[in-house]
């Protein structure tokens, strides 16, 4: 079985100082925690905040994928680039842990082409569309609609990304951005990570229909393990306990990663959070075993958000405990033939369309 996460914001916690090689305390990924959970590949995502435009996005896109390339060179007898679903098993039958590099927000492209076939050369494979704000590709799930869906510049993208081979994924894409790819898209797209809007109505979570559509053309939705879009009583404890109040500690952190007073007050708000009573891996099992019902065994997989979440589901704290899924999965019946595909295998045959038809 090989194991994939389909979004892990890696090279964001790389650039405030983690060294992947090291087991840190408290981390929710680096490549040890990556060996004892089994898990095989991962996305890599260069996240670029929303308030980031033009020149501002692509340079800072560009600077964590640096950051991310310095790394994986001191690692190379741990872990290995991937480029393509081949590439993942040929470096798992090698030992080494497969990196895919995204993007996470095509702010970062600058509305340029040109910089889509660049980004393509540097190994990037997916592209989140939008993140929590309205860009010059698409309306985002949290925007206000500028576009209603696609902007002009989107509607030259989508069929830019499947020349070339670059999986779209619709992660926080507004419902008429998702509708718009899909309508104009020659090839399976993604949705990388978010939860199932019938069990917990976050705005960041997706549709039924939505689900059923990305499905019957040949894409993938990939469930995640943050608590707010698992359940919404979860949301209102958060609420209640005031945390979210105290995020600015992050936005310090984040500033100077290196000051240890930053660190160690960063440190304890996430402890605190994790005292919250929070939904757990049968919750997140909810989430997988709806999402099949709705799209088939063969559309489902796994998209964490590790990372980039300051708070976890119960039971998945860092991804050495991703086997805990599959454990409830086979509780709840899933053969291990469907829970293979979840896993992994199922993403990796969308990466295998995409770069086939390219």
């Amino acid at each position: 079985m090989t194991v994939l996460d389909a979004h892990c914001d890696a090279p964001s916690q790389m650039s405030r100082l983690r060294n992947y090689r090291l087991d840190n305390p408290g981390a929710q990924v680096d490549f040890p925690k990556m060996r004892r959970g089994g898990v095989d590949a991962s996305f890599f995502a260069a996240y670029v905040p929303a308030g980031l435009q033009g020149a501002d996005a692509t340079a800072h896109a560009l600077r964590l994928l640096d950051i991310l390339d310095a790394q994986m060179a001191e690692n190379q007898d741990i872990a290995a680039y991937a480029r393509c679903a081949s590439g993942v098993l040929r470096n798992r039958r090698a030992g080494r842990i497969s990196v895919l590099a995204g993007i996470e927000n095509a702010s970062a492209l600058d509305g340029s082409l040109d910089r889509l076939r660049e980004f393509y050369r540097r190994g990037v494979r997916y592209i989140t569309l939008t993140h929590s704000a309205d860009n010059d590709v698409a309306d985002s799930c949290t925007g206000s609609g500028r576009w209603g869906g696609l902007s002009p510049f989107g509607r030259e993208l989508v069929p830019a990304m499947n020349h070339i081979g670059m999986l779209v994924d619709l992660a926080h894409s507004a419902d008429s951005t998702m509708r718009d790819v899909l309508e104009i898209s020659a090839r399976p797209v993604a949705y990388t990570h978010g939860c199932c809007r019938a069990l917990a109505s976050h705005r960041r979570n997706i549709s039924d229909e939505l689900i059923r559509a990305i499905a019957e053309r040949g894409g993938i939705v990939c469930m995640s393990i943050y608590p707010c879009f698992l359940d919404d009583e979860f949301v209102k404890t958060l609420e209640a306990s005031g945390l979210e109040e105290q995020m600015w500690v992050e936005t310090e952190f984040i500033k100077d990663p290196g000051d240890p007073r930053k660190a160690a007050a960063w440190a304890e708000v996430q402890r605190r959070l994790a005292e919250l009573p929070r939904p757990s891996v049968s919750r997140v099992a909810d989430h997988i075993e709806h999402a099949v019902n709705v799209g088939g065994i063969d559309h489902v997989g796994l998209g964490t958000d590790y990372d980039g979440i300051e708070v976890t589901a119960s039971g998945l704290e860092d991804i050495s405990k991703f086997p805990s899924i599959f454990d409830e999965l086979g509780r709840r019946g899933f053969s291990r033939r469907d829970i293979a595909k979840i896993a992994g295998e199922n993403f990796l045959r969308v990466l295998k369309m995409v770069r086939k038809r390219a």
